[in-house]
C-alpha cells in the first residue's frame, strides 16, 4: 500500500465549506482571526485537555488523538463515548447554534464521519453514528455516519491531495453566506477574483475604447 502523507481531519471540513478557504490555510499557511473563530477557539478550550472519566457507563475520552493510514488521515477528536462492548461515538464541538442552515452543517458533518472512519480503522469497530455538540443552544445533532458521508470523505480526501500535489488555490466560492463569516475573507477576495474572471473585464484590459 502506497505511503500517504497525513492530512489534518480539519482540512475535511474546510474544504467542505470552501476549497478556496481550505487553500489559503492548508496550502498558502494563511489564518486570520475574527469573531467566529475566537468563538470556536473557547469552545475548544474546554475538550482540548486529554483526560478519561466513566460516567452511566460510559468511558469518555477527551482530545483523542485519531489517524487512518488507509485514508492517509491525522488529528483528534474532541470527545469519544466508548460504549460497554467498546464500540465509539465520537462527539465533535461547535460554537453556535444547531439550527444552522443544512448546507453549512454538512461541513460539519464531514468532519465527524472522517473521525468516524479513523475510530473503525483504530478500533475495527463499526461506527454508525456520531453527534455534533453546538454551545450555543447546548443541544447535541445526532449524525448517521451513512455511505454517502462516507464516500463524501473519501472525495475530499483525494481532492485535497490534488491541490496539493498541484499547488494551485482553488477559485473563491464567493457565496454571500459562507463569505461573511470567513476570517480569510480579505485575503480572498472574492468578489474582485469574480470580477476579473468576467469576460468584459477581460477585454476592458486591451480594449483602448473601454
Amino acid at each position: 500500500m502506497e505511503d500517504l502523507d497525513p492530512l489534518p481531519l480539519s482540512a475535511l471540513q474546510h474544504w467542505a465549506y470552501c476549497p478556496r478557504q481550505c487553500g489559503l490555510i492548508h496550502l498558502e499557511q494563511a489564518f486570520d482571526d475574527n469573531l467566529h473563530t475566537l468563538r470556536g477557539q473557547a469552545v475548544h478550550s474546554t475538550v482540548d485537555k486529554p483526560g478519561v472519566e466513566v460516567r452511566a457507563g460510559l468511558r469518555v475520552e477527551r482530545a483523542l488523538p485519531l489517524w487512518s493510514d488507509a485514508l492517509g488521515l491525522i488529528g483528534k477528536a474532541d470527545v469519544v463515548e466508548f460504549e460497554p462492548d467498546r464500540t465509539p461515538y465520537p462527539v465533535e464541538y461547535k460554537h453556535g447554534s444547531s439550527n444552522k442552515a443544512a448546507d453549512i452543517a454538512a461541513c460539519d458533518d464531514v468532519q465527524l464521519a472522517a473521525q468516524a472512519l479513523c475510530l473503525e480503522e483504530m478500533t475495527g469497530r463499526t461506527v454508525r453514528e456520531g453527534a455534533l455538540y453546538y454551545a450555543s443552544s447546548k443541544r447535541r445533532r445526532v449524525v448517521p455516519i451513512n455511505d454517502a458521508l462516507r464516500a463524501q470523505v473519501v472525495d475530499i480526501a483525494t481532492a485535497l491531495r490534488a491541490m496539493h500535489a498541484g499547488g494551485v488555490l482553488p477559485l473563491p466560492t464567493n457565496d454571500v453566506r459562507r463569505c461573511k463569516g470567513c476570517s480569510l475573507r480579505d485575503r480572498c477576495q472574492p468578489e474582485a477574483v469574480a470580477r476579473l474572471r468576467e469576460p468584459k473585464a477581460h477585454t476592458a484590459l486591451f480594449d483602448p475604447e473601454a
